[in-house]
């Protein structure tokens, strides 16, 4: 199945809904996705759930079966991590808990070939078409394609929120609000003003640098006001949340069979 990348849905100005996996890597759970419709994409949280290689290449098989893009969320590990990652046929990475401009540069580099950056290159992995595209025409397509996010998700990175999305390379800044509001001392106060002020510091920061900027779905009043405020991706959950949410909503259709008098 065809595939419409992130970055192009971007530039197109659409507004990209997603969903994280990282528990739950089963066919089954894209599937479900997949038929239900209205997702462009995933992505795969690698920071909180220590994914393996062999479950990204997995996850991302099944992506391409249901036309899904995605990208892999991952900690400052080291650039081996990263170019695997793509490899693996991941469309792009997402840098956790950034906090300075150095890092997030850093990172750029790592998901880029020369003269960009400083990825490792070998032409065996699935964007290379294993070994079936030129050094040339790898490294061209991938520094052209490969979508780069970085997460806003403490102090100083909100902070530097202005110069990461002035970075060249960096395709979306995406802000993580429960760990922000951690920081911030306003944990889980999603309509705190301080927590809003620092929304609309990101959402600045990339509309002066023609950047893009996401964030989670908490609930449908807090989406709204995101993308009020110009938000172009949503992350409507994540899989065992999911799973969670259709158990509850099962007890409460069947609720006099669940809470017998």
């Amino acid at each position: 199945m065809a595939v419409t990348t992130f970055k192009s849905r971007l530039a197109a100005g659409e507004l990209i809904r997603v969903f994280s996996v990282g528990r739950l890597i089963h066919p089954i759970v894209f599937d479900l996705h997949g038929m239900i419709g209205g997702f462009h994409g995933i992505w795969i949280d690698q920071e909180h759930c220590q994914t393996t290689y062999e479950q990204i290449v997995l996850a991302n098989a099944c992506c391409r079966a249901n036309g899904f893009d995605s990208f892999v969320r991952m900690p400052l590990t080291n650039y081996a991590q990263a170019t695997s990652n793509l490899e693996a046929g991941a469309g792009g990475l997402m840098a956790a808990r950034v906090e300075t401009l150095a890092q997030a540069e850093e990172f750029v580099r790592w998901s880029k070939f020369a003269p960009r950056g400083r990825r490792g290159l070998n032409n065996a992995g699935f964007d290379a078409g294993f070994g079936g595209k030129s050094l040339e025409k790898f490294t061209a397509d991938a520094n052209r394609d490969t979508f780069v996010a970085i997460q806003i998700e403490t102090i100083p990175a909100l902070a530097a929120c202005a110069q990461i999305a002035a970075i060249p390379g960096v395709d979306l800044l995406f802000v993580g609000p429960a760990d922000l509001s951690q920081e911030m001392g306003c944990l889980g106060d999603w309509d705190s003003p301080q927590l809003w002020s620092a929304f609309e510091k990101v959402a600045s920061a990339c509309k002066t640098h023609k950047k893009a900027w996401g964030t989670i779905a908490i609930n449908p009043q807090f989406a709204t006001r995101a993308t009020y405020l110009g938000c172009k991706m949503l992350s409507f959950g994540a899989d065992s949340v999911m799973l969670r949410r259709g158990i509850e909503a099962t007890q409460e259709q069947y609720a006099e069979f669940f809470n017998p008098k």
